[in-house]
């Protein structure tokens, strides 16, 4: 994956063969979206606001960071916001599935469990959003609904659309899937009502940063400070869209690490967490949730948060003033 990643942010003979696949995507994709704008596909509207956080490209930009802090700001400024997300990776035989902090991360996957515990908001994971925003609705007081991902998921109306973009990797080459990394054209994520830009910023753009805030043990919950592990040695490992970010992170935080990428959502095994030495591991949160089962004391997750800018923050106040008061 991450040579099809780096092949995307150039064009190159390797894209341009794919090109004409790509154009009839893009067509593909338009239609889809013209059919449900136009109301010749049935969309569903809901009694709570919604709020979609997702992205136009393929690959990790910060979004589900950012859907924490959301969470999180909204509670508050007094609001009462659940979440929705597809459960990418679960295998429930049932869904929607309401997910809290103890379901397993098999069943629902890695992202839901994850969002239930650092939010405390009621989480539902269902692949047809609509069914689960239902769900979430019927089984609690919220009033205002946030979308993890599903900017693509037409049949789900929204009040108001979210595009994070990773500051590195913006829009690759341009075109869309297989000859680039775009979902729909580089216009959609104009259309939406807010651009977060995750990382290094141009004029006039919005965002924020992810910042790192510690380490915590997957066996024991000791939560330690940054510099814990600086001029040591660690394996890193990381089954996430962008792990290059994370590895990256730990760099700049002084460790010295041995990268294992694997692939996004991978489901861990306890061999794929033990080197046959006995040196510290780290991985992300989204990951330590899968491993916690079996990790031992050498296991760690390096903790994060948003941290949006203040125009960013402003311009979410007006949103919500202007709808709820």
């Amino acid at each position: 994956m991450s040579w099809l990643v780096e092949r995307w942010q150039t064009r190159n003979l390797f894209s341009l063969c794919l090109w004409p696949l790509s154009l009839l995507y893009c067509a593909l994709a338009l239609l889809k979206r013209w059919l449900y704008l136009s109301g010749i596909l049935p969309s569903y509207g809901h009694s709570a606001l919604v709020i979609v956080v997702g992205n136009i490209t393929v690959g990790g930009a910060g979004k589900t960071p950012f859907v924490v802090w959301l969470a999180n700001w909204l509670r508050s400024q007094g609001q009462q916001p659940g979440i929705v997300l597809r459960g990418y990776g679960g295998t429930s035989k049932t869904w929607p599935l309401a997910v809290s902090a103890t379901t397993s991360p098999t069943e629902a996957g890695d992202e839901a469990v994850m969002l239930a515990r650092q939010t405390g908001c009621p989480v539902v994971a269902a692949p047809d959003r609509v069914a689960a925003i239902h769900a979430l609705l019927s089984n609690s007081d919220c009033n205002i609904v946030i979308s993890d991902d599903g900017l693509q998921h037409y049949r789900m109306r929204r009040d108001f659309e979210i595009s994070v973009v990773d500051g590195t990797r913006r829009y690759g080459n341009g075109f869309c899937l297989p000859a680039g990394p775009l979902r729909e054209p580089r216009w959609r994520a104009k259309r939406t009502d807010l651009v977060v830009v995750n990382g290094q910023r141009g004029d006039n753009e919005t965002g924020m940063d992810i910042e790192p805030t510690g380490f915590r043990n997957l066996a024991s919950g000791e939560v330690v400070g940054l510099g814990k592990f600086a001029n040591q040695p660690a394996h890193a490992i990381a089954g996430i869209g962008n792990p290059e970010r994370f590895f990256a992170t730990l760099e700049r935080l002084g460790l010295q690490t041995r990268n294992q990428p694997f692939p996004d959502h991978f489901q861990f095994a306890p061999s794929d967490i033990c080197p046959d030495d006995a040196g510290t591991v780290i991985m992300t949160e989204k990951d330590a949730v899968k491993c916690e089962s079996f990790a031992d004391t050498r296991h760690w997750a390096l903790t994060v948060s948003a941290k949006p800018d203040a125009q960013l923050i402003n311009r979410l106040s007006d949103w919500l003033e202007r709808n709820i008061g």
